[in-house]
């Protein structure tokens, strides 16, 4: 039983191979089987060499640098947001880490840090920095939400919206910082 599911698996993988090719001009019989499976004339080794090649020969370069493009807002808020994401699940690891490794719980070393006597611009600075990836990643989140939903996408919006999400994170970050 369980040779003949295997051999359907197969069969039918052979199909999608063809189809994938070809379409939808493979004639389907009642039995499918290897006939209808058209063998891969090239390897995808093969067929990279061919693309490199005529690159090459076309003298394209690898991909466009990034000093082609002018920055606009929507670009340079992309790579933030993906920026944020990246210190963020950077910062909850470690974070993470330090509560199982370090000795002592958490208001320890809020209580060290309060014995630094830090003067209160250096806190609040800390504070806001702390914060500002979370508001940003949440506030631009909530803009790549809209966009899920179809609203907002044309370019005067996606800048206001750009304005719209550096106002709210540098609002809730100068609010949360100074608590």
């Amino acid at each position: 039983r369980h040779l003949r599911a295997t051999k359907r698996v197969e069969k039918m993988a052979l199909l999608l191979r063809a189809a994938g090719r070809h379409g939808l001009r493979i004639p389907l019989a009642p039995v499918f089987g290897a006939r209808w499976a058209v063998p891969k004339t090239t390897s995808a080794k093969e067929e990279m060499d061919q693309f490199w090649e005529k690159n090459e020969q076309l003298q394209r370069p690898v991909s466009p640098h990034i000093d082609i493009y002018s920055w606009s807002l929507p670009m340079a808020m992309s790579v933030m947001h993906r920026g944020t994401g990246a210190a963020l699940s950077t910062g909850v690891s470690l974070f993470a880490v330090a509560a199982l490794l370090l000795p002592g719980d958490f208001s320890l070393y809020l209580d060290l840090v309060r014995s630094l006597e830090l003067p209160h611009p250096l806190i609040y600075a800390g504070k806001f920095s702390v914060c500002f990836p979370f508001a940003y990643h949440t506030w631009n989140g909530v803009r790549h939400l809209t966009w899920d939903s179809g609203n907002a996408l044309k370019l005067p919006q996606v800048e206001k919206t750009g304005y719209l999400v550096l106002a709210l994170t540098i609002a809730t970050c100068a609010g949360l910082a100074a608590m």
